[in-house]
């Protein structure tokens, strides 16, 4: 398929201006990045995924080149964000691919919005973090550290308050290589140190206000699909790192099971940026399923159809990428 010329600019929509860029041509994938992230980050996903689909990328409301109001953020609020960039691009039913807190984003879209998903790639992400995840995860209370959140309860439907504070002696470039060091393998992040020079670089080109990334962080603190994920009906495959330290691999496996129309895949060996660490075999497996589910749309001569081609991807993506998924629901 012949690509298209990229391009860019700015909407208004649930009363904020909204960057996005669109890459390439064919049936519309928009990919929701993750907290504190913006478009740059599919650096190693749009040359691939644009080549057959029309990629739509945006910074959400906080990151990257879009407005960042000191307001209070939360993950139904971006995802009414998201569906205002579909609406005023005349764009949808698309498939919809998030990562991480973009997961959040995507999941509500698709409960908030039906009409507009298509299909979901859930990579990195789960039902929401939970009080007890959260708080006995060392990983997410060294980020809240060095962010200057002080240790202490987080505010969860009114029942707890937030203590704030400041570290000083921490630079924004510390704080960046902290959490970076996290989301890759240990392997990955010492192997490759120019990589990580590069993306601290961009980064700090358009360093995010720690007051942004404090909102964006207390949104998806306060998100929980688990009693609503059966409520969405989109085909959708939860991608995760077999060593994401972030999102634990047990509860991207719980949110593909609450999810009806789900597969999981486990990419072995890869941290929480699979996208980035393994991106071969992640976009491959991106366009292998958007591939199928879009030949899964097409008419069929027998209804028994769905099931048997749910076997097929997930034999096929499982078979390639030496993954846990299953062909069957657990």
């Amino acid at each position: 398929m012949t690509s298209t010329a990229p391009h860019s600019g700015t909407v208004k929509v649930n009363g904020i201006d909204l960057y996005y860029e669109v890459h390439g041509s064919g049936e519309p994938l928009l990919m929701i990045e993750g907290l504190g992230y913006s478009a740059w980050m599919w650096y190693k996903q749009i040359p691939a995924l644009s080549q057959k689909y029309r990629v739509i990328l945006f910074d959400n409301r906080g990151a990257g080149n879009t407005d960042k109001p000191d307001s209070e953020y939360s993950i139904e609020i971006m995802a009414d964000d998201a569906s205002g960039l579909l609406r005023t691009l005349g764009t949808g039913p698309v498939h919809v691919l998030g990562i991480s807190l973009g997961g959040f984003i995507a999941q509500e879209l698709a409960l908030r919005h039906p009409d507009l998903v298509k299909s979901l790639t859930l990579v990195s992400t789960n039902s929401g973090p939970g009080k007890r995840a959260m708080r006995n995860s060392q990983h997410v209370n060294g980020l809240f550290k060095l962010w200057g959140i002080l240790p202490g309860t987080f505010e969860m439907g009114g029942k707890a308050s937030v203590p704030l504070g400041f570290e000083y002696g921490i630079t924004k470039e510390d704080r960046i290589r902290y959490g970076l060091s996290l989301a890759f393998t240990p392997d990955y992040y010492r192997q490759n140190p120019e990589e990580i020079d590069r993306i601290v670089s961009w980064r700090l080109e358009n360093p995010q206000p720690g007051y942004a990334w404090t909102r964006q962080l207390m949104a998806g603190m306060k998100f929980d699909s688990s009693g609503r994920a059966e409520n969405i009906h989109a085909p959708t495959l939860v991608l995760n790192g077999s060593e994401d330290r972030i999102v634990t691999p047990e509860s991207a496996r719980e949110l593909a099971r609450r999810i009806q129309d789900s597969r999981y895949l486990e990419i072995e060996g890869s941290g929480h940026l699979l996208f980035i660490e393994r991106s071969d075999e992640f976009n491959d497996a991106v366009m292998d399923f958007l591939d199928e589910v879009s030949e899964r749309d097409k008419p069929t001569e027998s209804g028994g159809e769905s099931s048997a081609l749910w076997n097929r991807i997930v034999t096929f993506l499982s078979g390639r990428y030496g993954g846990n998924g299953s062909a069957s629901k657990n």
